[in-house]
């Protein structure tokens, strides 16, 4: 029975990663996908830079709510809170809900890189890390402009909060945590390549999109 139960909340959690936000809100409202125009990948990034803020802040946040969603369910489990399975199970449901959101069985198995996706996860697993990591995110946005580049150093960052600064001893999330660091940059590998060319495009969401 025990088992029955979690795999039915991985299956649910893939499920609920696997809504392609983005895809279905160009759809819908602007009847266009995502995928055929920018970078091609169906996630707020591109949806901020296809569609503008007005599509890009709704899709970013389903996308955080699908990645704090999916590791709540943890709670419809019989194992007892905090507990080394409770938590085991926590970061299982995260990680099938990001691979949902980005091989989507609701869209062709295409999705987008699951930065946001994965914020929801950190923000539900643990929050104050999830400050630190998203300071990071900004501060180098407003350097730089890249939101790649700022995924990927944010990515970076999270190993090193969680087990240096926040002193976290937890082996199983010391995986998961270098597992979304080096998922971010093997998922951004187009993206190195541009910035190596100096070709990525920057983004300024303070801009109207026309």
């Amino acid at each position: 029975m025990e088992t029955t139960i979690i795999i039915a909340l991985l299956v649910t959690a893939y499920l609920l990663g696997s809504i392609p936000t983005a895809v279905w809100w160009g759809k819908r409202y602007y009847g266009i996908d995502v995928r055929e125009f920018g970078s091609g990948n169906a996630g707020a990034t591109n949806t901020f830079r296809v569609l503008g803020k007005k599509a890009g802040i709704p899709v970013l946040f389903i996308d955080i709510v699908k990645g704090t969603s999916a590791v709540l369910l943890a709670f419809l489990s019989p194992f007892v809170f905090e507990s080394n399975q409770f938590v085991n199970l926590q970061l299982g449901l995260g990680i099938a809900a990001l691979v949902g959101h980005v091989f989507p069985i609701f869209a062709g198995f295409r999705g987008g890189k699951g930065v946001a996706t994965i914020l929801g996860v950190v923000i539900c697993l643990t929050p104050m890390t999830s400050l630190m990591v998203l300071g990071v995110f900004l501060i180098v946005l407003l350097a730089t402009r890249y939101v790649s580049l700022s995924s990927m150093t944010a990515g970076l960052s999270f190993p090193f909060f969680l087990n240096v600064v926040l002193k976290n001893q937890n082996q199983t999330l010391l995986i998961f945590s270098l597992f979304v660091a080096a998922l971010l940059i093997v998922t951004h590998k187009k993206n190195i390549a541009r910035l190596l060319k100096r070709q990525e495009t920057k983004v300024n969401l303070f801009v109207k999109k026309a």
